[in-house]
């Protein structure tokens, strides 16, 4: 039975590979999610590649995949916006809201003639953030970017922030107050899966992907003062392939902790929230580098390890706070301190009964303030505001 074309009235946009393993995914899944069934379907443009197929749809929802193979990350950005401008084309004329994620997604949304209203969700800075994944990018090359960013923030009708930190950081660049919206990540809480097969009987759990902000480097040194802790291992779940964990586990083999580091890579979301939910306990080393400072982040690790019940021990940084209180729901510990990193896991499995009880504090604080339906219901409101009367 063939399909006559679909003309939307949404379109969310992003310059992520969708879906994969990375917390990034989650997070498009459900803002992708409230904004289709608010809107009766819609279009979600995204970065494809590998098996995932160019285009499907289901129903009144469709999804296109950018595929082409573009070596340098920033021309690859600019032939996915011209490409996302040709995939809205079709539906200028009904589009009611664009969602996007990011400056290239924004650029095409936000042209002149439009009539739909431009949601841009900024969960990150490319032009703080490319600083720190591509150290060797030049300046002109970043201040180009930030120019980019400036021009598509002010020309959308509202910005959501994951975080305080991030919306500091927005306004920063000149967005008024009253166009920024917070709308946290989420989890969901839910029963406790079953053990993983395979799972060692103690373990600290790292989930997530590997940059230098994630602190890799500062927990393999902190674990490795943990030496003296008979049977204890860590699970390092990581959101990207085996190759990227190449400096990660050079470091851990000159450590000396390789032999009792367990690797899992680009797992299922639901595989990841059993290895959450078995763990001692959640570590989240985030480092105290401008990107996490002064963008700031929301790290949805500390979110769903607090909603799998799990004690956390994190980086003391203002985005984390936002989410988790100290010696409530786990531990703040200064970062890039392994020292005071090995020192605070440390007290927690020497009490584990007041580890649990931190843990169980952890998941009712989830549940009374940070699932994804409180969040989705904020989003629902931005877009409610934006198109009344429309």
């Amino acid at each position: 039975m063939s399909h006559g074309p679909l003309r939307h009235r949404a379109a969310y946009v992003a310059f992520d590979r969708f879906p994969s393993s990375k917390g990034s995914a989650v997070h498009i899944a459900q803002m992708a999610d409230e904004l289709f069934t608010r809107f009766g379907g819609g279009l979600l443009a995204a970065i494809g590649g590998g098996d995932l197929p160019r285009y499907q749809r289901e129903g009144t929802r469709e999804v296109a995949r950018f595929d082409a193979s573009i070596p340098n990350l920033i021309d690859r950005a600019e032939a996915f916006s011209g490409w996302v401008a040709a995939h809205l084309r079709p539906h200028w004329e009904t589009l009611e809201v664009c969602h996007v994620r990011d400056p290239w997604s924004a650029l095409p949304a936000v042209a002149d003639g439009r009539r739909h209203t431009v949601v841009y969700e900024v969960n990150g800075l490319p032009s703080i953030e490319m600083s720190h994944t591509w150290p060797w990018a030049a300046p002109a090359t970043l201040g180009k970017i930030r120019e980019l960013e400036r021009f598509c923030l002010e020309r959308s009708d509202a910005v959501v922030v994951p975080s305080r930190v991030i919306g500091e950081a927005v306004r920063g660049l000149g967005v008024p107050e009253g166009r920024i919206h917070l709308v946290p990540n989420g989890a969901d809480v839910g029963d406790r899966p079953e053990r993983p097969a395979g799972a060692p009987e103690r373990y600290l759990v790292y989930v997530g992907a590997l940059q230098p902000w994630q602190g890799l480097d500062v927990l393999m040194r902190a674990f490795a003062r943990l030496a003296d802790l008979p049977g204890l291992r860590l699970v390092v779940c990581a959101s990207v392939p085996e190759r990227r964990a190449k400096p990660v586990r050079r470091l851990a083999e000159r450590l000396g902790v390789a032999g009792r580091v367990d690797w899992r890579f680009a797992l299922p979301h639901h595989e990841v929230a059993a290895w959450l939910a078995h763990a001692e306990v959640s570590v989240a080393p985030l480092t105290g580098c401008a990107r996490n400072l002064d963008q700031g982040c929301a790290p949805l690790k500390v979110i769903e390890s607090m909603a799998a019940g799990v004690p956390v021990v994190a980086s003391d940084l203002p985005a984390v706070r936002e989410l988790m209180a100290d010696g409530r729901h786990g531990r703040l510990v200064p970062a890039d301190r392994p020292a005071e990193l090995a020192r605070a896991v440390r007290i927690l499995l020497e009490y584990p009964e007041e580890a649990a009880a931190m843990g169980r504090r952890g998941r009712a604080h989830i549940e009374e303030s940070l699932t994804w339906a409180r969040s989705r219901a904020r989003l629902a409101e931005v877009y409610r505001t934006l198109t009344r009367g429309r």
